[in-house]
């Protein structure tokens, strides 16, 4: 395979962690879901006598698909060209599925390619790609459904005492005890943080649009996620026309393809766009969403994985914010070194680390290990 560069990518190595929650009995809990643990799959590429990490959050099968589609195919690419390479990654996973696994697949490699590219050059990777930005806001989010009231109110209390200005929590698992949840939030953080939710997709069409009403009635709640499935984009299109005017709907995080983002656009469904730069194709996938955004004019807002969204999301023009997710968060800290933390309700990349800034903390990991070796 040619390479312009003169630098070929030498090597690919594939490694998956699962980290277990530190949540109540173990778990956490959303509006739709119950999970126990979470797993990170973790790209290495190497090119020049230098070494670009990407990952994605996703099941074990993710690294398998990588070793067995991705990795050749990736060898011997050029080094500082992510963008081709990813295009012939997309093509050779058509018949194994775009959408899901294949999309994830994909995103971890291009983001590899991507601090590659950035640490051959040198440069922190918000500085090699085309951005807008030097710094992205944050809100914090977590504020599971599971959480004992103590611990709902004092961690999105503690958000704001760091100078986050705004916080989500999880709701619509069971709805009738939502209203002492919100009023114990709305009373720890006060009256100015903006509040948001997110229903992970729970409710049916016309319950959103009641919990809508009441959401922004009752404890000014300015942002509604998923109200109900991504999928049922005339369900969202309803909440968004006929629900509060200063209630945001926001859906997208599970957007893989183009054409998913594209539809959510038609209409429009959402107030606000969402995308995961993991899942989404990585960069070069999210370089594409942020066009759709600015054309349409609508913002977009990263789904969490912070240390790679924080540099991704300057190249977005229409930058609303990012998720500062409490599991993202608490796993990137444990696996990586040189992770941001928030300053002024931002995170702010490293001027003078080269790439996305990271180390791999491998001693610190290794007990997390499920795939992969030293």
């Amino acid at each position: 395979m040619g390479t312009g560069s003169g630098t070929p990518v030498d090597g690919i190595a594939v490694h998956a962690f699962t980290l277990p929650t530190d949540g109540p009995d173990g778990a956490e809990e959303d509006g739709t879901l119950r999970w126990d643990s979470t797993t990170m799959v973790l790209v290495e590429a190497s090119a020049g006598g230098r070494t670009g990490i990407g990952y994605t959050y996703g099941s074990l099968a993710v690294a398998t698909l990588i070793e067995s589609k991705l990795a050749s195919l990736v060898q011997g690419a050029d080094a500082l060209a992510p963008a081709a390479a990813w295009r012939r990654m997309f093509a050779a996973i058509r018949n194994a599925g775009r959408p899901g696994a294949g999309s994830m697949a994909v995103s971890a490699v291009d983001i590899a390619l991507w601090d590659l590219k950035a640490r051959l050059l040198d440069r922190p990777l918000f500085q090699v790609l085309p951005s807008f930005h030097d710094h992205v806001p944050v809100y914090g989010s977590g504020g599971f459904t599971n959480y004992p009231l103590d611990r709902l109110a004092g961690q999105l209390a503690g958000w704001v005492e760091q100078g986050i200005p705004r916080v989500k929590l999880k709701i619509s698992r069971s709805p009738d005890d939502d209203p002492r949840r919100l009023t114990a939030v709305r009373e720890a953080i006060g009256p100015e943080p903006d509040l948001f939710v997110d229903a992970n997709g729970a409710l049916t069409r016309k319950a959103a649009l009641y919990w809508a009403r009441r959401l922004a009635g009752e404890w000014d709640v300015r942002w509604f996620e998923e109200p109900v499935s991504s999928d049922d984009t005339e369900g969202l299109r309803l909440v968004r026309e006929h629900g509060p005017g200063r209630l945001e709907v926001a859906a997208g995080e599970y957007g893989f393809v183009l054409k998913d983002f594209a539809d959510l656009l038609d209409g429009p469904s959402v107030d606000c766009l969402q995308a995961d730069v993991t899942r989404c194709g990585g960069i070069t996938g999210l370089l594409q969403v942020a066009g759709l955004s600015a054309a349409r004019q609508i913002g977009l807002s990263a789904h969490c994985a912070p240390a790679a969204s924080a540099h991704a999301f300057c190249a977005v023009e229409r930058l609303r914010h990012l998720e500062y997710f409490h599991d993202h968060v608490r796993f990137e800290e444990l696996v990586f070194d040189g992770t941001l933390s928030p300053e002024g309700g931002a995170l702010r990349p490293a001027p003078d680390r080269p790439g996305l800034g990271l180390d791999v903390k491998w001693a610190d990991a290794a007990k997390y290990r499920v795939h992969g070796s030293d």
